[in-house]
């Protein structure tokens, strides 16, 4: 009787790891907001705050989960699973920030068509991440698990056209922008959008592992 209550309980993983998502996708859609509302200063903060604001709660819930591992006799699924998993998209969100700190931090004076688009390919992958892992509890039901790994496919499609607009767009910057700064600062830019988009394909391949290890 007292070893059983010395055992610690199994903590809701999933129900932390949906929480984690939601802020990665909170913090995309701010970041969203703020590239179509760049010329607004005061919204540029604004939604600048806002994507802070989001990575400050997710990097609360990555602690919870690390805590938890270390607590926990019993886990749902593998803990390296889990601590790769938790740590991988917390890696997302990060990118996210660091994205809207390095315009700020090199003077980014307008937002171009390549930025906009890798900025929608980042919220779509960072959407479909979420709906990804919100599948993860109920993999043990086949057309659960058959949809989730349907959904990094997706995730994995997104990258791919995330890698061929940044392409296309540093093509075209070498070509056409006179200014050496400003390649810099773009390049820069685009670099970090595609990585978000790569960040997200690494956190499906995990996906897909949990999938194909515990369905």
């Amino acid at each position: 009787m007292i070893f059983g209550k010395l055992l610690p309980r199994e903590s809701n993983f999933f129900e932390m790891f949906n929480q984690h998502a939601d802020r990665i996708v909170e913090a995309a859609h701010a970041f969203s907001h703020l590239v179509a509302n760049y010329n607004d200063v005061a919204l540029r903060e604004k939604y600048n705050q806002d994507v802070d604001n989001a990575e400050h709660a997710a990097d609360r819930v990555t602690h919870e989960v690390n805590k938890a591992l270390h607590r926990t006799f019993i886990t749902p699924i593998d803990r390296e699973q889990i601590h790769g998993l938790i740590n991988t998209m917390d890696d997302v969100v990060d990118l996210i920030q660091d994205s809207a700190e390095t315009m700020a931090l090199y003077d980014v004076r307008h937002m171009t068509d390549d930025i906009k688009r890798l900025t929608e390919l980042s919220v779509k992958c960072c959407e479909r991440l979420r709906d990804a892992v919100k599948l993860l509890d109920k993999i043990a039901d086949p057309s659960t698990a058959e949809a989730a790994l349907k959904t990094c496919e997706e995730i994995d499609k997104l990258e791919s056209d995330a890698d061929r607009v940044m392409r296309g767009a540093m093509s075209k910057l070498f070509r056409e922008e006179p200014d050496v700064r400003e390649v810099i600062k773009l390049k820069a830019i685009y670099e970090l959008l595609e990585t978000i988009t790569d960040k997200c394909e690494d956190v499906a391949n995990l996906i897909e592992g949990v999938i194909l290890e515990n369905s």
